[in-house]
């Protein structure tokens, strides 16, 4: 079904998560099925006309809000997860939600992926670009459990089809599995089906094909207010926050159970600090929860405000984060290690600026590793192997196009002055492993922001980076589906 300008639906179809990009497609298709969207496809193609695709439209940059993109293709009606007996999977449409994701599995077989947090976010580019979330830590990626997936390609004179391709080693099409297990979204086609079942799992219980899904999550959280920290007490918190994940996030550490998250907002709005989870099943969970906490404070000298601990259900709603439409700027990072003294010293006079800014504005790192680094870096499109932390800087949220400047200049300058060193992104090093793809970041691709030498694609890509451009030129020579920071075909 096409939704034109004059239908009253279309003011609502074509609003983006990230409201600093606003698109005007010529139609908004809602589709069902892959021959629907095959279809669309191929008649964009044959007008020349450019084409998006939109899951749940989470995308930090404007790959689905660009003002060039004349026919948006929406997979929200394409919502289903169910149990598919043929393949020994379970089928997640490409239009779901990780929260209807989530639901399904649960409560129809008690299992779970290690997907995002955040349960608006749509799973067709998700899982495309890797995914992960609080469980990665103990059972990987949510793209390590993807067995297959369903794609419309369009191949050089045009023509559309639809290919499903798996992790079988002897399937034709097992290049294309591979491309969707780090690739991101948006550069091979449109996904319309995935099917998940955990490597070396083989069983006809549905109900042993997939992680299980804790009963309970044991969370506890400490508070500190910037008034109580200097920035010696800031880099001995930084630094023991740094090293525990160093130390303990091997596949085999039984620390590899918990998940955990570091937090430091501008000091305008507060607060700083951190909170670390793990199932409640986990043998020793609560004293493995307790004995990272005193790690992370021994020596800092400073008493938290608040010390919480929460026993919730894992589809509590505590669990997950829910971030609403609004304007927003954000960055990340990976690392192999803790940052240098001088860079946690950068972050730290960025948050103590006095200069007014938003007071969403924060700098927070979650724990990576674990069982995401049991997997060699070329068996799946994720080339970030080896690192323990994940960075995240955020400029915050805000509805005003006219804090936009102010917003986005505190979020560049404060990612570039950290990286300084190299060239103000974060080029693979001892300390650095580049970005993450889900986290889209158009700076990495601007020289003015970039002065590195090192690509955007290399950045995200590593190494897999050549093999990527080998299966789009494959998949999609025409280069049709493309955005900002997209594949470029070899």
């Amino acid at each position: 079904m096409a939704v034109g300008s004059n239908d009253p639906r279309y003011p609502s179809l074509i609003t983006p998560w990230n409201r600093r990009f606003q698109g005007n497609p010529q139609n908004v298709h809602l589709v069902r099925t892959a021959k629907q969207i095959a279809d669309v496809v191929s008649d964009a193609v044959g007008a020349n006309k450019r084409i998006a695709v939109r899951s749940g439209g989470h995308c930090f940059e404007n790959f689905t809000s660009s003002p060039d993109i004349q026919e948006l293709i929406d997979l929200s009606q394409m919502s289903d997860v169910y149990y598919d007996p043929k393949r020994r999977a379970f089928a997640v449409e490409s239009g779901a939600t990780l929260g209807q994701v989530y639901n399904a599995l649960v409560k129809g077989w008690a299992v779970t992926i290690p997907g995002g947090i955040c349960p608006g976010v749509g799973v067709g580019g998700h899982i495309a670009g890797g995914g992960y979330g609080f469980l990665s830590r103990r059972y990987g990626l949510a793209a390590d459990h993807l067995y297959a997936v369903e794609v419309v390609v369009v191949d050089g004179s045009g023509k559309s089809r639809i290919v499903v391709a798996t992790r079988d080693q002897g399937d034709p099409n097992r290049d294309l599995w591979w491309a969707h297990t780090g690739g991101g979204g948006g550069s091979f086609g449109v996904v319309t089906r995935y099917w998940l079942r955990s490597p070396g799992v083989n069983s006809n219980d549905p109900a042993e094909l997939l992680p299980r899904a804790p009963a309970t999550m044991i969370r506890r959280s400490l508070t500190m207010t910037w008034e109580q920290l200097t920035s010696a007490s800031f880099l001995k918190y930084f630094r023991n926050y740094c090293n525990w994940y160093e130390q303990n996030s091997a596949p085999d550490s039984p620390n590899a159970n918990l998940w955990g998250g570091f937090f430091a907002f501008h000091q305008s709005a507060g607060p700083v600090g951190f909170i670390v989870g793990v199932d409640s099943g986990v043998p020793g969970a609560q004293s493995l929860i307790d004995a990272h906490c005193e790690a992370v404070m021994s020596g800092v000298g400073v008493q938290p405000v608040a010390d919480n601990t929460e026993f919730a259900p894992y589809l509590d709603d505590r669990n997950w984060q829910h971030q609403p439409y609004a304007r927003s700027k954000d960055k990340a990072a990976n690392l192999r290690k803790g940052y240098s003294d001088s860079q946690i010293a950068t972050i730290y006079r960025h948050l103590t600026d006095p200069e007014p800014t938003n007071a969403g504005a924060a700098f927070t790192m979650s724990g990576y590793g674990g069982k995401i680094n049991a997997v060699a870096p070329g068996a799946t499109a994720t080339a970030d192997r080896d690192s323990v932390l994940r960075a995240y800087f955020t400029g915050g949220r805000w509805n005003a196009a006219a804090d936009d400047a102010k917003n986005i200049k505190w979020i560049r300058e404060l990612y570039r002055d950290v990286y300084s060193e190299t060239g103000g992104v974060p080029v693979p090093n001892a300390i650095n492993a580049g970005g993450y793809i889900n986290y889209a970041d158009a700076d990495l691709a601007d020289p003015a922001w970039n002065t590195s030498g090192t690509s955007w694609a290399e950045l995200y890509f590593k190494s897999n980076y050549p093999r990527l451009q080998q299966i789009k030129k494959r998949y999609d020579p025409q280069n049709v589906f493309r955005h900002a920071l997209s594949i470029v075909p070899m």
